[in-house]
């Protein structure tokens, strides 16, 4: 989908020009997904210059955004001789590009700020893509449960799953997904393998797609039928969804990302559970899948309408088994709401 934010981004820093080469925020700024390209805008508008891979695209996408589009051919030196200064990601830019803008003796203003805050407050268009997101990855994980049987590799329900999405309409993943049989649960981010589904072991399931560019995340954690040893895992569910849903039900427009965190880890404090609480409660989530805001004890940020972040306490007992509930939930209105919706209750298959 065709976008213009270049004119919100070039008002928000102060320099006669911003230039992005970083592939996520050419696509914040354009719409298009490119693995290759600059975008230059000043106080006349907005360039887009590519290569040959990507001109006919551009030029057919952008026809009526106001971006225009260039073929990369002239070195870079000489595309920035009208500016005595230029504004790029300074957090995002490797030594060799700050160092070969440097060395034309520019003077460097650091974009990144004015990106962060632009991304973290997302667009109508934004968001109705997060929610069809989100709503392939609920349709995907449904189906999904019908499919897992005993013996199969947590590595062959990813693929299961990953392939469900994009039936669904997915371009991709949002993220590499996550599967945890049994005891390997309690590692929040294992890394998904060969180890057979046994009856009686907890699956934790965290996984998202892309749709139009954007991402979605979520997390269930369930069992594979009821072996009757479970009553430790059944107790700690409980606490973790309650937290969950009281997070849920207290993140407000203007409370910070740490009071956020504290409605989750204090609930869970009242039951020695916050010990074992390891990550933050959430993160933003947009075009990537980790931005602004950041939902976290150390998080000042004030929480706004149309922010999109997780909402995810987990807690995970080593060599034993892991909890996570996840959802992407978006601030509306002044009070956030799930755009994940598959049932949170404990399931048993």
């Amino acid at each position: 989908m065709a976008i213009n934010n270049t004119g919100k981004i070039f008002k928000a820093v102060s320099s006669q020009a911003v230039l992005t080469e970083q592939s996520d925020l050419r696509q914040y700024l354009t719409g298009l997904s490119t693995s290759f390209g600059y975008v230059l805008s000043d106080k006349n508008g907005s360039t887009f210059y590519t290569d040959p891979r990507y001109l006919e695209m551009a030029e057919n996408v952008l026809a009526n955004t106001g971006i225009n589009v260039k073929l990369f051919k002239e070195p870079l030196k000489k595309i920035l001789e009208p500016y005595d200064e230029v504004a790029i990601p300074l957090s995002r830019t490797l030594y060799e590009s700050w160092k070969s803008l440097s060395d034309m003796n520019l003077k460097i203003v650091d974009s990144t700020p004015a990106f962060e805050s632009a991304m973290a407050v997302k667009e109508q268009e934004e968001t109705a893509l997060i929610k069809e997101a989100c709503k392939i990855a609920d349709k995907a994980f449904v189906a999904l449960l019908g499919k897992i049987k005993e013996g199969m590799s947590e590595n062959e329900v990813a693929a299961e799953l990953e392939y469900l999405m994009r039936r669904y309409g997915a371009t991709g993943t949002s993220f590499d997904t996550i599967v945890a049989f049994g005891e390997n649960s309690s590692v929040p981010h294992h890394e998904t393998g060969y180890t057979k589904l046994k009856f009686g072991d907890i699956i934790l399931i965290d996984f998202g797609c892309k749709y139009g560019g954007y991402c979605s995340d979520c997390t269930r954690t369930f069992l594979f039928g009821d072996d009757g040893k479970h009553q430790e895992f059944k107790t700690a569910y409980g606490h973790v969804l309650n937290a969950h849903m009281l997070a849920k039900e207290k993140i407000v427009e203007g409370v910070s990302g740490k009071q956020a965190d504290a409605f989750a880890r204090d609930y869970l404090r009242g039951y020695n559970l916050d010990g074992y609480f390891t990550h933050t409660l959430g993160h933003g989530i947009g075009i990537n899948i980790h931005e602004r805001p950041y939902l976290s004890p150390k998080s000042e940020e004030i929480l706004k309408n149309n922010m999109v972040f997780s909402d995810e306490p987990g807690v995970y007992f080593a060599g034993k088994f892991g909890i996570r509930i996840e959802d992407t939930v978006m601030l509306s209105d002044g009070h956030a709401e799930s755009l994940t919706n598959s049932d949170k209750k404990l399931t048993v298959l």
